[in-house]
Order: C-alpha cells, then sequence, then structure tokens
C-alpha cells in the first residue's frame, strides 16, 4: 500500500499548528505529527489593526522551526495557510512578503468563508449530523455554518473570537469577573442575533476546534467518562453549562490542575464558553456535539475528493469507515463475506417466527459488526474480544457517535452473555434494555455465523428453522463439500441461538445434492 505525506501549516489568531498527514490507497489519512504553539498572533495587533514588528518575528521564528520539522518528514506538499489574525491585518501584505523572504512559504491567507466553509466539510463529510449549525471558534473570528440535508445554507464570520474577546472584555481583570463575563454575553448575544437565519433554527450545534475540545474533555474527565474520543460526542445543553459555571467558579491555579484544560487556554477558555452557550440559546438546541475534525481535515478531505469522488460519501460514511477499518486490520474477505450472509439469513428466519423486531438501521449495525468481527486478533488471538472491544469502542470513527461506536464493539467482539455484561458495566444507563437485549441477541447471531464458517470455505448453501413437534426449534443446514467443522462448532455453540429463540435447538446438517453445474468455492 503506497502512502503519501502532506504537510499542513496554519497559522491562527491563538494557535500557530503543524500536522503532518500520511495518506493511504483506501484515502485513509493518520496523523503522523501534530505540534503547535500559542503565539498568540491577535494580541499583537494594535488599535488600527495593524501587526506589530514583536509578532512578525514571532511569526517568523516559529514557521521557521515548523518548516524544517515538516521537512525531515519527507512530505510531497506543504500547504501553509493563515486565517483571522493575519487577514485582518492592515499591513498583511508585507507581512506575507516577509514570509516568502525569510521563510521561503507562500502562506495563503483564507477569507471567511473558505474557512468556515472547510471546518464545515470535515463536519459534514465525517459526522452523521444531516442538520446543523458548525462553529469554529478562533482567536480573531468565530465562523458559524449552518447545513440542511447535508448541504450548506448559510455562512457567516464574526470578526471576533477568545483572544480578542479576552483582550476587549477581560483585559486587566481576573479571568472571571463576573461584571465582566455579564457585559460580553450581552455584546455576543447582540452579535447573534444580527443574523435572521439564524434563530430558533431547533439543530444540534457543533462545536469545531481546541476549546470545543476542552469543553468536552473537561467535563468527560469530571464524570469519569468510560471510553476515550470525543469525535461526535454529544454533551446537553446542561452539561454545558454545567462545564461553563466549573470553569468561573475555579481560580486560575484551580483551572491549571484541571484534567482536561490546556494550559494555554486557561485565560480564554470563558470567552470561548460564552460564545457557546448564548449561541444555544439563539439557536434553540439541546445538544452540543464535538467535531474533532475541522479546518486542517476539511482541506485534506476535499483534496482527496477532488482526486476521486468516491474518496468520501457524504451520506455512506459509517459503510466506508467500516471497510477502511476492515482493510487496515486485514480481515480476510471471504470469512467476512460468508459472516455476514449467514447472519442476515438467521436473523431474518427469526425474525419471521416472530421472535425479533428489527430495523433497516439493526441490520446495518449487524452487517458491520459481522464484517468487523474479532478484529482483534490481528493484535493477538487469545484476547481478541477484548482487543476488538477496545480498539472500536476507543477509536474515533468517522459517522459513529458514541453510543454507536460502543453497539459496534459489542458485536464485533461477542464471544459470550459474561464478557457482554462485562462490557456494558459502565455503560448500562446509554441503552434501554430493550435495547441491550438486542444488541446481546445480535452477537450471538453473529458468534453462530461464525461456527457454521468454521473451516471458512462457503460450504453452508441454504438455512431453515422449523418448529417441532415437541415445541422445539430444528435449524435444518444444507451444505456441501466438507462440513465436519462447521458441524461441531454449530452444535458446540447452538445456546448462542437457543437463548435468541427462547428454547431448544436441534440442528438437523443435510448435504446438497450435487449438480453438474455447481460451482465450486
Amino acid at each position: 500500500m503506497s502512502r503519501e505525506r502532506i504537510g499542513l501549516l496554519d497559522v491562527g489568531s491563538n494557535t500557530i499548528r503543524l500536522v503532518v498527514f500520511e495518506k493511504d490507497d483506501d484515502h485513509g489519512f493518520t496523523e503522523l505529527q501534530n505540534i503547535k504553539t500559542p503565539a498568540r498572533l491577535a494580541q499583537y495587533m494594535n488599535d488600527n489593526e495593524k501587526m506589530a514588528e514583536d509578532g512578525i518575528k514571532k511569526l517568523i521564528t516559529v514557521l521557521k522551526s515548523f518548516t524544517d520539522i515538516a521537512k525531515s518528514y519527507n512530505i510531497v506538499d506543504l500547504i501553509a495557510i493563515a486565517t483571522a489574525a493575519i487577514r485582518q491585518s492592515t499591513n498583511k501584505e508585507s507581512i506575507l512578503a516577509r514570509v516568502k523572504e525569510e521563510v521561503g512559504l507562500d502562506l495563503t491567507v483564507l477569507p471567511e468563508k473558505k474557512e468556515a466553509y472547510y471546518g464545515n466539510y470535515a463536519v459534514r463529510y465525517t459526522m452523521d449530523v444531516v442538520d446543523g449549525i458548525s462553529i469554529d471558534i478562533g482567536g480573531g473570528s468565530t465562523e458559524i455554518t449552518y447545513f440542511e440535508n447535508k448541504k450548506v445554507k448559510h455562512v457567516h464570520s464574526f470578526p471576533f473570537g477568545t483572544v480578542s474577546l479576552q483582550k476587549d472584555f477581560f483585559d486587566g481583570l481576573s479571568h472571571n469577573d463576573k461584571k465582566a463575563i455579564k457585559k460580553a454575553r450581552k455584546w455576543v448575544k447582540k452579535q447573534l442575533k444580527s443574523l435572521d437565519w439564524l434563530s430558533d433554527l431547533g439543530v444540534v450545534l457543533v462545536g469545531i476546534g481546541g476549546s470545543a475540545r476542552n469543553y468536552a474533555e473537561v467535563f468527560q474527565r469530571q464524570t469519569d467518562y468510560p471510553i476515550a474520543g470525543i469525535h461526535e460526542y454529544y454533551m446537553s445543553k446542561k452539561n454545558l453549562n454545567d462545564t461553563f459555571k466549573l470553569f468561573e467558579e475555579s481560580s486560575m491555579k484551580e483551572l491549571s490542575s484541571l484534567d482536561g484544560l490546556s494550559e494555554d487556554r486557561r485565560d480564554i477558555i470563558i470567552p470561548a464558553g460564552i460564545v457557546f452557550t448564548e449561541l444555544l440559546d439563539v439557536i434553540d438546541s439541546k445538544s452540543f456535539a464535538i467535531s474533532n475534525r475541522g479546518l486542517r481535515e476539511g482541506i485534506i478531505i476535499e483534496r482527496m475528493n477532488e482526486e476521486d469522488e468516491e474518496a468520501y460519501d457524504l451520506f455512506g460514511m459509517k459503510r466506508q469507515t467500516v471497510q477502511r477499518l476492515f482493510k487496515q486490520y486485514d480481515i480476510r474477505p471471504i470469512s467476512a463475506h460468508q459472516r455476514i450472509i449467514l447472519a442476515d439469513q438467521l436473523i431474518k428466519l427469526i425474525k419471521d417466527k416472530g421472535i425479533l423486531d428489527v430495523l433497516d438501521t439493526d441490520l446495518s449495525l449487524l452487517h458491520y459488526g459481522a464484517t468487523l468481527y474479532y478484529l482483534g486478533s490481528y493484535i493477538e488471538d487469545d484476547s481478541k474480544s477484548q482487543h476488538t472491544f477496545y480498539i472500536i469502542s476507543n477509536t474515533n470513527l468517522h459517522g459513529f457517535n458514541h453510543k454507536e461506536r460502543v453497539q459496534l464493539a459489542l458485536l464485533a467482539s461477542y464471544k459470550n452473555r459474561s464478557l457482554f455484561k462485562q462490557y456494558t458495566k459502565y455503560v448500562k444507563d446509554w441503552y434501554e434494555k430493550d435495547t441491550l437485549d438486542l444488541l446481546l441477541y445480535m452477537g450471538s447471531i453473529i458468534k453462530f455465523s461464525e461456527a457454521l464458517s468454521d473451516s471458512q470455505v462457503n460450504v453452508v448453501k441454504d438455512m431453515k428453522l422449523l418448529d417441532t413437534d415437541d415445541g422445539h426449534y430444528e435449524l435444518v443446514v444444507t451444505y456441501s463439500g466438507q462440513a465436519i467443522a462447521e458441524e461441531y462448532r454449530a452444535n458446540k455453540h447452538k445456546n448462542h441461538i437457543e437463548r435468541v429463540l427462547g428454547k431448544s435447538l436441534d440442528i438437523t446438517f443435510n448435504q446438497a445434492e450435487e449438480t453438474a453445474d455447481q460451482s465450486e468455492v
């Protein structure tokens, strides 16, 4: 598999960051490096919006260092972009000329709408949110985008961000000054309400960027959240307000020891929260979702979509995510294909008996679980169930929110009821009992499907589920070739299907009649 490395230099108003991405043939990308420095360029702007010499020197020093680091990664391209601080500078052209002369770098200044576009692009292509508002709050600007049915409807860039709000309302005051907070809230609300299309949309608010991530990470630490990752993590309005209150009631020293809060965001986390909470009120939303993908990932994903229009599918991201995991963990295609076919047949037979009520979304999840079944064997065969559950439940998966992630992990890792209960111990309150029961049953079906394809040569050709005279069920399995392994494993693990059926099960294996044109496996 060929791999290509791309460097991306992001000059923001608060932070300058270098990210090195590695792309593969399947359009997946991995961060090889992600380093930053809190340059706070927005603080070097004078009253005439001119960046001071000290700010320019700091910019050039950081860019020299980061370009040298990028070159050591053998990148094929280095994309350098700048946002609000340089965009708003009246001496922008001279700054760009100095960067070119002293660093040898062509720094591209993104227009406001283009900055908003890339952040929202990443949200739409990596999150299963159809209608929503995305907000990317930087140091000197705030980009807000409304999308409906995955299509952008409205975009706006406000010329304020965390650093500028801190400077305008908290300069010389404590980070949690009550009067400053009240004054800032009133001003921010007025700015937000100036957009007629923004009020009372009632859609989810998606936060992009470091400040949004910090709110989620702090709340997760405070509540002993059981799994890792923040992509497509949802906070309620109360969760967000409670976290803001925690910051508001903490001293600067206490903020320094708060798990999940970056040291360089201590003085700007309240201005960020003012914008988040006020925007939630204006749009009348009850949920705040976090995107771990933003401007930089949006640029990379758009680039891959330009190379291959099917690289990222707006409405098929779950399927594509599963396909990429499937290849990443070297799962045998023939094994996965047979598991899917058998699991699909079994659940339909059981559904036809009126035992299970499954939706199309449940069937999709069953197929995904069967595809990724025991992917943890890539690490170690003896503990493959444990590895599988850990990997899937703790990986940021495009298109899967955290509840769906754990559901997928439960199916793909299913070994027995005891381990299932162990895995669900800390997430029991996430699901209704009926949902947990269905997940247990679907995991059992996948486990039994694996038993029916034990030799991995596709011997099972058909199945029928019959009622017996003594009130039991009989599963009639038609096979071709040799089914010794399948017959042994099926009878060994039939208790998994009996749990679903609620009755005893007899299994009969019948060899299919040979035909002249019978295809070989």
